[in-house]
């Protein structure tokens, strides 16, 4: 990493302010991709000590040019912040991150931040993991929680965190670069509706299965992608066999570039339950993808009903479906939808003019 980033929240070359992310990840995602983009592109020196991961997911940010170091438990990451040279900074990402950046700043006094990108109570244990992560952001130890999107900050707000500790620092993408990809070979002929996204209960894969299911025997020569993995594969593909359409139906499994894929798509479908900013959606609106989804989380933030997208109610899955074959027959709306969608991602979420925002941030919270 070119490290003079890093001087431009000092104000001098001898001390610049080292930022650690804490990270524990199954997989380059959402929130991965959202923090590549954000070392590579904000201000600060920024090292990612990567609690416990994939080495595939350590190898993208390494191959990006981030620094990158394993820290598996409490006393490497100890030690780490014992050989940090220069002020320090903890952002913890995650209920891990946060938690063992909440331990370091109560031993060792190090600024923190965490960084809320979405909860996803969907069990027992992720609903303890909700409460414990509002709790932990009432503590002084985090001195300011940066919320993804609006609805994230008002579920900390009304669990008792302080409002001047939340900020909504939404997350962008950086300037588009000119398509290289072509279609890619595996990707079903035109017209499709695509699913992308981990395959598990909080992202609604079931939900899209449901919905192409419909659109599938209602239109033949309709076909479905679903791009990612996740624990409901197995179930998924049970159904879509079931029902005979696992031609029609195809799990994709993960892909790398999903630029070309997005370009491919005639409808990406965001049937998520709960949702921060979806990475993906940026990702649809820069690339000129029209999307169809469910208003939950920071989506209705991002998106307004026939403006930019078209939205359905939570749970609504026949609205959903409806919303979707609209766009699949209306060439006029999708063009209309996907300009403006272009228009507020570069506006609102174009990662170079949110920057500014997080150096400030970081230096008032270095600086407390």
């Amino acid at each position: 990493m070119d490290s003079a980033l890093g001087y431009q929240l000092t104000g001098t070359q001898e001390t610049p302010l080292q930022i650690l992310h804490l990270l524990s990840s199954g997989g380059f995602y959402g929130l991965e991709r959202m923090l590549l983009d954000h070392c590579q592109h904000t201000p600060g020196h920024h090292q990612v000590l990567l609690l416990d991961g994939p080495q595939s997911l350590a190898d993208r940010f390494l191959d990006a040019g981030v620094q990158l170091h394993r820290s598996p438990d409490r006393r490497s990451l100890w030690r780490r912040l014992q050989s940090a040279e220069g002020p320090l900074l903890i952002n913890g990402h995650g209920f891990k991150g946060l938690v063992l950046g909440w331990l370091a700043a109560l031993r060792f006094g190090v600024p923190m931040i965490t960084t809320q990108h979405g909860f996803t109570p969907s069990n027992r244990k992720q609903r303890l993991y909700t409460w414990l992560s509002l709790q932990l952001c009432r503590t002084p130890q985090v001195r300011a929680v940066a919320c993804v999107a609006e609805s994230i900050a008002r579920l900390h707000q009304q669990a008792g965190v302080a409002r001047h500790k939340l900020h909504v620092l939404p997350n962008g993408l950086p300037p588009a670069q000119v398509p290289t990809l072509v279609r890619p070979a595996s990707a079903p002929a035109a017209p499709v509706i695509g699913f992308v996204g981990r395959l598990s209960h909080e992202k609604g894969p079931d939900r899209f299965v449901e919905l192409a299911i419909q659109l599938c025997r209602r239109h033949p020569e309709l076909s479905a992608v679903m791009l990612g993995e996740g624990p409901m594969r197995t179930e998924l593909a049970a159904r879509i066999e079931a029902c005979g359409l696992q031609e029609k139906i195809l799990l994709a499994g993960y892909q790398a570039q999903m630029d070309g894929w997005l370009r491919s798509l005639d409808v990406l479908v965001l049937s998520s339950r709960t949702e921060g900013t979806p990475m993906v959606l940026l990702e649809a609106m820069q690339v000129g993808t029209p999307i169809a989804s469910f208003a939950v989380g920071g989506i209705p933030d991002v998106l307004c009903h026939e403006d930019s997208a078209l939205l359905s109610p939570a749970d609504d899955l026949s609205c959903l479906t409806l919303q979707v074959e609209r766009l699949l027959l209306d060439p006029a709306l999708r063009q209309r939808l996907i300009m403006r969608a272009q228009q507020v991602q570069l506006g609102r979420y174009h990662l170079p003019s949110q920057a500014e925002h997080w150096r400030q941030l970081y230096c008032r919270v270095a600086g407390d």
